[in-house]
C-alpha cells in the first residue's frame, strides 16, 4: 500500500470524488486549491482532498473509498497520513452528513463534533441527497485537535 500526492489532472479521479460529494460543481469549488492524495494498493482504492483554511487549520473536503474496499482501514490510513503530512496542523476539520455511519467513522478516527451548518445540503445542492436512507439536511462539522 502506498499513498501519493496528486498535483496534476485531479479530475481523473472524479469517480472517487463523486462518491463523497455527489455534485461536481461543489467539488470544483475546492479541488484546485486543495491537495489530493490517493491510496494505491494493487490499484487506487481511496482518495482525499485537504484544504488549508487558516494557519494551523486544515479541512478534509473530500475522502472516499471504493465501496468494495470500505471498512478495511483505507480511510483511516489516509487520515493518519494526512495528519502526519501536515506537521503544523493544530486542528483538522471535516464536514459530513448527519448519519451514524459517517459520524461513527470520524469518531473512531479521533474526531469530535464541533458545530453544524443548518440546511447546508438543501441550500447548496441542486438535488436532494440521501445517505444510509436518510435525507441529508445539516452539515455536521467535526474536529481533531492536537498540540
Amino acid at each position: 500500500m502506498n499513498i501519493q500526492k496528486i498535483t496534476n489532472n485531479k479530475k481523473a479521479y472524479i469517480h472517487l470524488l463523486l462518491l463523497a460529494d455527489e455534485q461536481e460543481t461543489m467539488i470544483d469549488k475546492y479541488l484546485e486549491r486543495g491537495e489530493m492524495f490517493i491510496l494505491n494498493d494493487d490499484g487506487v482504492k481511496a482518495e482525499c482532498v485537504i484544504t488549508k483554511e487558516s494557519e494551523g487549520v486544515y479541512e478534509i473536503k473530500n475522502i472516499a473509498v471504493l465501496p468494495e474496499y470500505q471498512q478495511k482501514g483505507y480511510g483511516k490510513s489516509l487520515i493518519e497520513l494526512v495528519l502526519a503530512h501536515y506537521t503544523n496542523c493544530q486542528t483538522m476539520l471535516v464536514g459530513t452528513g448527519d448519519t451514524p455511519s459517517a459520524l461513527g467513522f470520524y469518531h473512531k478516527c479521533g474526531f469530535t463534533e464541533s458545530h453544524r451548518i443548518k440546511n447546508f445540503f438543501t441550500e447548496n445542492y441542486d438535488h436532494l441527497m440521501f445517505e444510509d436512507g436518510k435525507q441529508l439536511v445539516d452539515m455536521v462539522y467535526l474536529k481533531l485537535e492536537r498540540s
